[in-house]
């Protein structure tokens, strides 16, 4: 294991922090999010991994500056910061989630015949397409959430049906 550790924890760690802070500036400045969404999300967890190697192989080191103030400063303001950051999402209501999907959770509450004409469907056309993919459809006044529960289906199956795909 010491061969490994010293072989490959620093430069693991170099390699998917890399990983991360590119595909993190993509998110932030909404570069082809859906590319890089799932792999930061990941990777960013598969970081964990080497940097408990790094800390592992540097552990004396690690030590020295846990008995300096620099890391105790750098703690504090990085907790301060992000303490900053959640305050500041709970307070403008902001809890986060892709908001397509909360869009996909409003649809669900609302019936057929409601939601029809928004995506260029009659009532009976819709009804219609949800059968044609297996849904379960009794009235035009039964909401999509109702009609997915009766179908035992998701609710990303409704959407596609919704989108014509």
């Amino acid at each position: 294991m010491p061969t490994f550790l010293n072989r490959y924890a620093t430069p693991l760690t170099i390699g998917l922090f890399l990983v991360s802070l590119i595909s993190g500036i993509a998110l932030f400045f909404h570069i082809q999010s859906g590319l890089f969404k799932s792999m930061h999300e990941w990777l960013s967890l598969v970081l964990i991994i080497p940097v408990g190697l790094h800390i592992w192989k540097n552990w004396r080191p690690m030590l020295g500056y846990l008995k300096r103030a620099p890391l105790a400063i750098a703690l504090v303001l990085s907790l301060a910061a992000s303490g900053i950051f959640m305050a500041n999402a709970a307070m403008s209501g902001r809890t986060g989630g892709n908001p397509a999907i909360a869009l996909i959770g409003k649809l669900q509450q609302n019936s057929v015949e409601s939601v029809a004409p928004l995506f260029g469907y009659t009532t009976d056309g819709l009804v219609d397409a949800l059968k044609a993919k297996g849904f379960t459809v009794t009235s035009a006044d039964q909401t999509l959430a109702e009609i997915t529960k009766a179908s035992q289906k998701g609710p990303f199956d409704v959407a596609a049906v919704l989108s014509g795909r």
